[in-house]
């Protein structure tokens, strides 16, 4: 069993150095939320609602990574945020390795308040999204040039590659009504993602000399379970290579920008005894069809 902190949350020491320059990601952790009160109102009162669900479920999984991190707050140097409302920034893992010694925090919160319809006999897909997507935050701390006295990260973010599908845009689909989000996953979202996630992950494999799938540990978004089946398929992985998406879907479901971040905590037991894969793929799709991929080294 690993240790932990007085949360009950699991932390790791430092099992091979990192490289120097590369972010590496020093403390992660999750808080589930119980299912928001629904409503079908207008979109300014769910806004509201949606909005202070998230101020306070943001702001546990913050709090609890100082326990894991060492080091006290007043040395977070950056904070970025990311919910569905979606901003562009620069990327975590970009702000660390440009500005050396700097920590970042990054918080994400999720909630489907904003999406949730009742139950209508012309719209059955309600139930589908109402089953699959759920509610959740998380926090991570990324930098570079660790301090090993007071440190233990247990991932480097080695690099990342980002992709756009041409002529998908429809096939992740949210639209905005006064009823709240109405959001959609084309039946042929499965097969786009199959057709072209082969050449992507060897794009990102390629940076580490890596040619077999199988040598690799594996933290997918898992979007759907037809996505993991497919990606399963079609790079020919080893029974249980997933599992850690598989483990997050059946406990928590979609929930979003936190689900990537879900399946690492699972992934830190999985790769904390002798034995355990170095290298990894983290994996995450969004709308346009959008592949974003992080070559992961285990630390």
């Amino acid at each position: 069993m690993s240790k932990t902190d007085k949360n009950g949350a699991p932390w790791h020491h430092l099992k091979c150095p990192s490289t120097p320059g590369k972010a590496t990601n020093s403390a992660c952790h999750r808080q589930g939320v119980s299912k928001a009160t629904r409503c079908n109102s207008f979109l300014k009162n769910s806004w509201w609602k949606a909005t202070y669900v998230i101020q306070n479920a943001k702001m546990s999984p913050s709090k609890r990574n100082w326990n894991v991190y060492g080091r006290p707050a007043t040395d977070i140097t950056h904070i970025i945020y990311v919910s569905s409302s979606e901003i562009r920034l620069p990327g975590a893992k970009d702000i660390a390795e440009n500005n050396p010694g700097s920590r970042v925090l990054l918080t994400t919160s999720e909630t489907t308040i904003l999406g949730f319809r009742p139950p209508n006999k012309a719209r059955p897909y309600d139930l589908v999204g109402a089953a699959l997507f759920g509610d959740g935050a998380a926090a991570v701390i990324v930098g570079t040039d660790l301090v090993t006295s007071r440190e233990s990260p247990f991932m480097e973010l080695n690099h990342t590659v980002q992709q756009f599908l041409p002529g998908t845009q429809n096939v992740i689909d949210g639209r905005l009504s006064e009823e709240g989000i109405n959001f959609k996953l084309g039946r042929d979202l499965p097969q786009k993602i199959e057709d072209n996630i082969e050449e992507f992950c060897r794009k990102l494999m390629s940076k580490a000399n890596l040619t077999e799938f199988n040598d690799l540990f594996w933290a997918v978004h898992p979007g759907e379970p037809a996505i993991l089946n497919r990606l399963e398929n079609t790079l020919k992985l080893n029974k249980g290579k997933v599992e850690c998406s598989r483990r997050e879907l059946m406990d928590y479901g979609n929930v979003s920008s936190n689900t990537i971040f879900y399946v690492m905590e699972y992934m830190r037991e999985e790769l904390k005894g002798d034995g355990g894969e170095e290298w990894g793929l983290a994996l995450a799709f969004g709308p346009g069809i959008t592949y974003e991929g992080i070559l992961l080294r285990s630390l």
